[in-house]
This record gives structure tokens, sequence and C-alpha cells, in this order.
């Protein structure tokens, strides 16, 4: 069997018949949610060292996804600790631009938006997915990487009054007949879950994949019967988790999650060998003037400190995984490697 890893602590390893190949550091999915990007509006920042100290104007933060996506919760948690804890004086709109599972919006950043410097983006393991699927263009470390923030565990949740109650049920109905169970993933979403169908000794490329871009409309998806199941971070599920809507089935994590999720199994410990999150993190545009790269990484720096942003990491379950320059581009680089592995190990390329 052939075992995926991608967790935040510090190493990532793809193993086969006992072999055990370092792969990257502390990588994590959609292979998601999540991409942030911070956009042009108006009254734009003007470029460093012309006019008064950067930045100067509105900086746009866009979330390339609806409402309740891990890119937007990550997005308005970003401003919330930089404004609250009053790293950023500037005003900091987010505004949500959802569009090819974020492709649409990146493939702006790296051409019409180069060269910008009023505007950053939070990317993911779900910009490196769809470019390994032949989906996209470009993906992240194409971009101006500025930092990785955090890994998240990825889950798999069904509506509470489901027939899929359990993993048992999951994987039972899944072997039975997979185009039977429709399972709402983001385009990032569907390669930790085709790797764990396989581990299941279900073929990915039967799996009933239906994209929805996040976890708003996943959730929407499963209470109006149109999904089975869904995929995506703990945090686009957290609060319908809690409400009791949702209930969870598997999650991808390393270890057990912390309470009230702590008695979700994981598939490493109930036999299907795959362990895998979902990193996110901040980049530019494309050429990127430097001074404005420099800010952002310093500003970042402070931010993954702060009292605001600790609480948040805390609450969703966030596995910190702060990076800057050779850094970051090195673990993004080592995860691309491994989201292509995977992406062939699954065939799961742009014909699906």
């Amino acid at each position: 069997m052939r075992s995926t890893t991608i967790t935040g602590t510090g190493r990532t390893t793809w193993a086969r018949e006992g072999v055990q190949r370092r792969r990257w550091a502390g990588v994590g999915a959609a292979l998601a949610a999540t991409a942030l990007v911070l956009s042009g509006c108006q009254g734009r920042a003007q470029p460093p060292g012309e006019g008064g100290d950067y930045p100067s104007g509105p900086v746009t933060v866009t979330a390339p996804a609806e409402p309740g996506s891990g890119w937007d919760t990550t997005a308005r948690a970003v401003t919330e600790a930089l404004q609250r804890d009053e790293l950023v004086t500037t005003p900091l709109p987010v505004q949500n631009r959802p569009g090819g599972t974020g492709c649409t919006w990146l493939t702006t950043m790296m051409q019409q938006d180069k060269g910008k410097d009023d505007q950053i983006a939070i990317t993911s393991l779900a910009s490196q997915t769809m470019k390994a699927r032949g989906l996209c263009e470009y993906g992240p470390q194409d971009a101006t990487l500025i930092a990785t923030l955090y890994v998240e565990d990825f889950i798999v949740v069904a509506p509470k009054d489901s027939d899929i109650a359990d993993l048992d049920g999951l994987v039972s109905a899944l072997k039975d007949d997979p185009q039977a169970v429709t399972v709402a993933a983001a385009g990032d979403d569907t390669l930790p879950f085709a790797l764990f169908a396989k581990a299941a000794g279900i073929k990915p490329a039967d799996v009933n994949f239906v994209n929805y871009d996040g976890g708003g409309e996943q959730t929407t998806a499963m209470l109006n019967g149109d999904a089975k199941v869904a995929i995506a971070g703990l945090s686009e599920f957290r609060s319908t988790l809690e409400a009791g809507d949702l209930v969870p089935l598997v999650t991808f994590a390393e270890k057990p999650l912390a309470a009230p999720f702590d008695t979700v199994p994981t598939a490493k410990d109930s036999g299907y060998d795959v362990t895998l999150g979902n990193w996110r993190g901040v980049y530019g545009p494309a050429d990127m003037p430097q001074p404005a790269v420099d800010f952002w990484a310093k500003t970042l720096e402070e931010m993954s400190t702060s009292p605001t942003w600790e609480d948040t990491v805390k609450k969703n379950q966030w596995s910190p995984e702060f990076r800057t320059g050779d850094d970051a581009k090195s673990y993004v680089q080592e995860a691309a490697t491994t989201v292509e592995e995977g992406v062939k190990e699954t065939e799961l390329g742009s014909d699906k």
C-alpha cells in the first residue's frame, strides 16, 4: 500500500513498498481551500518609494471562492487579525471572486495584475492540484509567494439523517455503487478523497465527484439532497457540525482531532494509510515589487503571533506553519511535487 502523508509536523513522506522518501515539510489540500487574494480597488496603494510609506492606500483582500469557503475564512481571519491588532492601518476590504476553483483569479494575478503592489493572495493545495490535473495553467509557485500560514486537516461529512452514518457505511456504499455516492468537493479536495478511495479498494475514477466552490456551497448541496457526502477543511464545516446538521465520518489527520471532534476516526487508525492536510498561504501578483513583498512578509510574521490570529488558529484547529522567503518557496515546490505524484497515482487528470 502506498501512504501519502501531508501534515503540519515539519515533514511529509511518500512511502512505497517500505521505502520512505522525504518529500516536503509540513504541507497541507485542498490539497483546499483555499487561496486568499488581495486585489486592486479604488484608492490603490502607491508603489513603494513613490509617494510615501507602503501601503499608502487600500489593499483589497480577495477570496477566490464563495463565502463560507476555506479561502473566504482565511481572508477574513487575516484581515481581522491585521486590523484588530493594529498591524496594518490602511483599509483591507475583502471581496469574493469565485471561478475555476481559484484558477480564474490566479490567472488575473499572473496576467492583468502583474507587477502591482495593492493586492496579495491566500493560496493553498487547491491551486496546486488544479495545475497538476491540467485544469489551470498556473499554480501558487508561479506567482509571488509571500508566506505559508497553516495546515488544516481534511474531514468527510454527511447530513445528520443520511443513510451513510459512519466510516464503514461510507466505504460500503462506495463499494456497492460509487456513482450513487455523490461527493461534493472543491477541485483541490478530490485528491485526498481519491487516495482514500484507492486505499479502500475503490477505483478513484469511479468516484462521483461534483465540484462546489467551498464549504458553504457543499453544505447547501448536502442539506438539499444534491450530495451524499462532502470533503473539505474542518473549519468549513465546523459551525454546521457543532449545530448538529452534519455528522463527521472520517478525517485524514495524522492524529485524532481536538475536542469536540476527538471521536472522529482517522483514516490512518482505521486501516486506510492516507494522511493529508491542506496548507494555506499568502501570495501576490507576478513580479510584485520587492519592497511590498518584504512588507507583507514582515507584517504577516508579526500577525502569526498576534492574539487575534492565535485565537483563530486554536478555534479552527489549524496547525501553524509560518514560512517566508526561500523556506516557503521550497516548502510549496516540494508540495507541488507530491501533489503531482498523487494525481498520477489516482489518475485524476483533466478528463475528470
